[in-house]
């Protein structure tokens, strides 16, 4: 806890009302918010906001009490959980602004919903889907890399940028093997295809997606149902990518045709191969990065955007398993 000479104090002062009420919260709940991340102390009197802590703390609080105001002065509407993402974006990048993240959305008009980037790793993967047609997406689960993918795919179909959605993903999940399951071919992919599903239904009504998927406008596939196929006028995207040999990730990406984009996605520190075979997306890095016209996005566990008590989760396991850690070296 800070000594009381070691404190400083600054005030801001906001000269609208109507962004001082949005960036407080209701009954302060954004400001609260800020005091437990940040660790400073938060008072108003008015449209005055006084900040007390430490020096460093009181730099990136007024750096970020002033983002969030440019970013409620643009219409943007601020929910809480925000705020966190917020100083997450802050404290990863201290020049960030985050009206260049919030505000860049991805429309998606079967449910008039707007998804944003939350990160500015989020942001750059987006711009990259935008410029390149074939995109690499690594890092984490929970960083948004097939959601966002995803709403780019939705967004396209909606504006006839392309003709159909093609989801697919290895049906490899730590050793198992398909013929051990239960039911028909169908029956044995669908949980390993569950996850698109999700995101899918995330943004189309499921009588809808179910019509597109009958139409085949939307395929969702295994990837051995790629092989021999020329994908045209498609957006493709490929999830789990690092638990796809050498051979398949050479495969999937041959298929893509004219008029095509491909998105893969995947987390190099989760394969589930066995040993003795090399991830497809490990050696898709080495070999494709620096190839023109494809494009690589990186997300670290920074990034992760999925309840604010998964940050916790994550903490507590680290902190265990690094306790865990001390006590077998001392014992050694």
């Amino acid at each position: 806890m800070l000594k009381l000479e070691e404190k400083t104090l600054k005030q801001i002062t906001i000269e609208d009302n109507a962004i001082a009420v949005a960036l407080f919260g209701e009954a302060g709940e954004n400001l609260k918010r800020l005091e437990k991340k940040l660790g400073v102390k938060l008072d108003t009197r008015g449209n005055i906001l006084s900040i007390r802590g430490d020096s460093q703390k009181i730099q990136v609080t007024e750096k970020l009490v002033a983002e969030l105001c440019e970013l409620i002065k643009k219409g943007y509407s601020l929910h809480p959980t925000d705020i966190d993402y917020a100083i997450r974006a802050i404290e990863t990048e201290s020049d960030v602004r985050l009206t260049d993240i919030f505000t860049d959305t991805i429309y998606i008009s079967f449910k008039k919903k707007i998804i944003s980037p939350k990160s500015p790793a989020q942001k750059r993967y987006i711009d990259t889907i935008r410029k390149y047609d074939i995109v690499f997406g690594i890092g984490p689960a929970g960083t948004g890399k097939t959601y966002l993918a995803m709403a780019m795919a939705v967004a396209a179909l909606s504006k006839n940028e392309v003709d159909r959605i093609i989801l697919t993903r290895p049906a490899v999940e730590a050793g198992e093997k398909l013929g051990f399951l239960p039911g028909d071919l169908a029956a044995k992919v669908d949980p390993y295809l569950r996850p698109l599903y999700d995101a899918l239904h995330d943004m189309i009504d499921y009588e809808r997606a179910d019509k597109l998927i009958e139409r085949r406008t939307i395929e969702v596939a295994p990837l051995a149902f790629m092989r021999g196929r020329t994908l045209n006028d498609s957006f493709v995207i490929m999830d789990e990518a690092q638990n796809t040999t050498t051979e398949q990730m050479k495969m999937f990406l041959t298929r893509i045709g004219l008029g095509s984009r491909a998105v893969v996605t995947g987390d190099i520190t989760q394969i589930d191969l066995p040993l003795a075979k090399p991830s497809g997306l490990v050696e898709a890095q080495k070999i494709l990065e620096g190839v023109e016209g494809i494009g690589f996005a990186y997300f670290t566990e920074k990034d992760v955007v999925r309840h604010p008590l998964v940050q916790e989760i994550i903490k507590a396991y680290e902190g265990r398993a690094k306790k865990s850690s001390d006590i077998e070296r001392e014992g050694g």
